[in-house]
């Protein structure tokens, strides 16, 4: 398994002898695991880091004797105290708490699901998030990733790096079809994110989940420069896509430069 870009460290990391690998190694251990990867082997384990699995044995070995990993022996799976980690990142940084109240509000106005993401490689990965009543997606929440291809908030994020850069990072990201509507040949995906800067939103319709469309805009701090991603949500058996962008992106506009004027540059 071919690690992403934001998993690998640069040359220059790899070689300063302040870089503690077995460090590196452990955490991407720990993160490893997911909704789909819940009780793992060794061997599996070493597949999904690219390690060997002696160098995967040692990392499991230490994280269960330190309390974050349980195991029978054989598999082993997450402990609650991993969840320290993410709290450390949510409790210390402004952004997700600044956020939150304005995800709620979003989300009770408009009865959909509001995410805040930021760009971690290849993916959109969310850092706050409030859930309707209208559930759209399972498992789906603070920490979660998305391709940044083919979802909304991540091609605002995209649309946010330097043309060329993005370009780079496009051409270079694994892209394949979610659904049969997922557009994710370079060319149509570059195309979005030029509109994306133009118009100052993107969409997704039934790209990532069939039957679910979406809308994100940026998220700028008050010296100007985007910090993150807010997206909406909704059922498309609820209304067209048309009516969902009239009815939506104001609302998602006025609560993204809310929280914007809120952000002072981290």
């Amino acid at each position: 398994m071919r690690k992403k870009e934001a998993d690998v460290p640069g040359e220059e990391a790899v070689h300063d002898r302040n870089f503690v690998a077995s460090l590196q190694k452990g955490l991407e251990v720990l993160t490893c695991f997911g909704r789909q990867h819940s009780r793992l082997t060794v061997s599996e384990v070493a597949r999904l880091t690219a390690s060997s699995p002696a160098s995967a044995r040692r990392s499991l070995l230490t994280l269960h004797a330190l309390g974050y990993l349980d195991s029978d022996g054989k598999r082993y799976w997450m402990l609650p105290k991993a969840l320290l980690v993410a709290h450390a990142y949510l409790a210390s940084r402004a952004t997700p708490s600044l956020a939150q109240p304005l995800l709620d509000a979003l989300s009770e106005r408009t009865r959909e699901s509001a995410s805040l993401g930021k760009l971690l490689g290849d993916d959109a990965i969310i850092i706050a998030r409030s859930t309707a009543r209208r559930s759209l997606s399972v498992g789906l929440g603070i920490g979660s990733r998305l391709p940044a291809y083919c979802s909304a908030l991540g091609r605002v994020l995209l649309a946010s790096l330097p043309p060329a850069e993005a370009e780079r990072r496009v051409r270079a990201m694994a892209r394949h079809a979610l659904t049969a509507r997922t557009v994710y040949e370079a060319r149509p995906v570059l195309a979005r994110i030029a509109r994306c800067r133009e118009e100052g939103f993107a969409s997704n319709d039934g790209e990532l989940e069939l039957g679910v469309r979406s809308m994100a805009v940026p998220v700028h701090d008050r010296s100007g420069a985007m910090v993150a991603a807010m997206s909406i949500a909704v059922r498309a058996e609820r209304m067209s896509f048309i009516e969902f962008r009239d009815a939506f992106l104001p609302a998602l506009r006025k609560a993204g430069a809310t929280l914007g004027g809120r952000l002072y540059p981290e």
